[in-house]
């Protein structure tokens, strides 16, 4: 799933090729009718057509641009879902389940897999992402707001990373990344992390967004950039889906285990309980 590096290097390559443009034509093609969540599919497409965007944000995964008539068009990636720009006249993605014409000729295509995408067209973006807590980037998700949230919580660490109500943006890969920096086994009780821990943790969580930003996000199987292009952070990880190898910080093993019904990776040797 696209977490936030992939979904914030996704909003950076359209912003200089959507916003200030006007849509003249919005196509949802035939079995991703599920793709428009707040109307109809005809519906969505006539809504969206004629309308400017103002702005493109970002909230936890969430993409939030601003319409000219003051609503908000939220688009969630979901599983496999990508959002690429691509010269006029290009031919439909394999897996393409809608696109997007601009006054200007620019095509932006909503490839996804599996399906699972969404599209709200909302007065309040809040209305959207009712469960989304402070974005993990932002100066509200604070060390002490962490400490707090964890000292509520008996359920692993690894798995209150993954509540988007505690750090909207983090998802598997970069909860056991996070993990792996701040030496701390993703199975302990997330009650029992303290307040040292929990504050290197918070650094942590930073850390392992900000380097997959750097590197255009992680490609494993089928994340695209805006420009239809693989991130590079899969060269750089440190534990994830990395079962097997050496750890490169201890030289140990690192392991695999099922925790909350995901695949979770740690090194046995340098993140103890």
């Amino acid at each position: 799933m696209p977490e936030l590096p992939e979904v914030e290097t996704t909003r950076r390559h359209l912003v200089p090729h959507i916003v200030g443009r006007t849509i003249v034509e919005v196509v949802i093609h035939a079995g991703a009718d599920r793709l428009a969540m707040t109307h109809a599919p005809r519906e969505l497409e006539a809504e969206l057509s004629g309308r400017r965007i103002e702005a493109v944000e970002r909230h936890g995964k969430y993409l939030l641009a601003s319409l000219d008539d003051g609503r908000t068009w939220v688009i969630h990636l979901r599983m496999s879902g990508s959002l690429v720009i691509a010269p006029p006249g290009e031919p439909a993605h394999a897996y393409e389940r809608a696109r997007v014409v601009f006054d200007d000729g620019t095509l932006m295509r909503f490839n996804d897999l599996r399906k699972f995408g969404t599209w709200h067209l909302v007065e309040d973006a809040r209305e959207a992402m009712p469960n989304a807590g402070p974005d993990a980037l932002s100066d509200e998700f604070s060390a002490g707001w962490l400490r707090e949230q964890l000292a509520r919580r008996t359920i692993a660490v690894k798995s209150a990373l993954l509540d988007q109500k505690i750090a909207a943006g983090v998802g598997n890969i970069y909860a056991d990344e996070a993990c792996f920096i701040a030496k701390i086994d993703p199975r302990t009780p997330a009650d029992e992390v303290g307040p040292r821990r929990s504050t290197r943790l918070h650094a942590a969580v930073i850390e392992a967004l900000r380097r997959s930003l750097d590197d255009g996000g992680t490609s494993f199987s089928t994340y695209l950039d805006g420009l239809g292009q693989e991130g590079t952070h899969v060269m750089n990880v440190h534990v994830f889906r990395r079962e097997g190898q050496s750890c490169d910080r201890c030289g140990g093993e690192i392991r695999k285990v099922r925790l909350g019904g995901r695949g979770t990776h740690f090194c046995p040797g340098c993140q103890r309980r």
